[in-house]
């Protein structure tokens, strides 16, 4: 998440929000937060920000927050507020991990699926071409007792 909705959730400007983190760097590793460079900040704008407005408010790059980022980020600004919004961000990010989870599931089964209809197309091949070879072998002769009514 970056900065710019993290302080409309936090209810706090954006500017506050970075003097925060920057006051409390150390608490915010690179695995938590990263400011983004020029070139992302570019195709950023390119992609999302749509009204002139928008694009003002991108002047300075953002900080982009991960889910530990934003947990940290609620100790740091440490308001009732703050604290709200981290239980509804962590149940979120925890929804969207069991999500991720059972299409997981769902793929590798699939996967394994898949794998078996494979199998069988093999076999189903096999015996289909058993069955080409035998109807291409001339007629065999009848053995046993011939009536007068039957050719040979």
């Amino acid at each position: 998440m970056i900065d710019r909705d993290l302080a409309v959730l936090y209810g706090v400007g954006t500017k506050v929000l970075k003097q925060a983190v920057r006051r409390n760097i150390e608490r915010f590793p690179e695995d938590f937060m990263f400011e983004m460079n020029k070139e992302e900040l570019n195709l950023w704008r390119e992609e999302n920000a749509t009204t002139q407005e928008d694009k003002q408010g991108l002047r300075y790059a953002p900080f982009c927050f991960t889910e530990q980022g934003v947990t940290m980020l609620s100790c740091v600004l440490n308001s009732a507020r703050a604290i709200e919004v981290n239980i509804r961000v962590i149940r979120i990010f925890t929804k969207l991990r069991e999500m991720v989870l059972t299409h997981k599931d769902i793929l590798l089964k699939l996967e394994q699926l898949e794998k078996k209809v494979g199998q069988h197309d093999q076999s189903i091949q096999t015996i289909f071409a058993a069955l080409k070879q035998f109807l291409q072998q001339p007629p065999r002769k009848r053995i046993g007792f011939k009536s007068n009514n039957e050719e040979e």
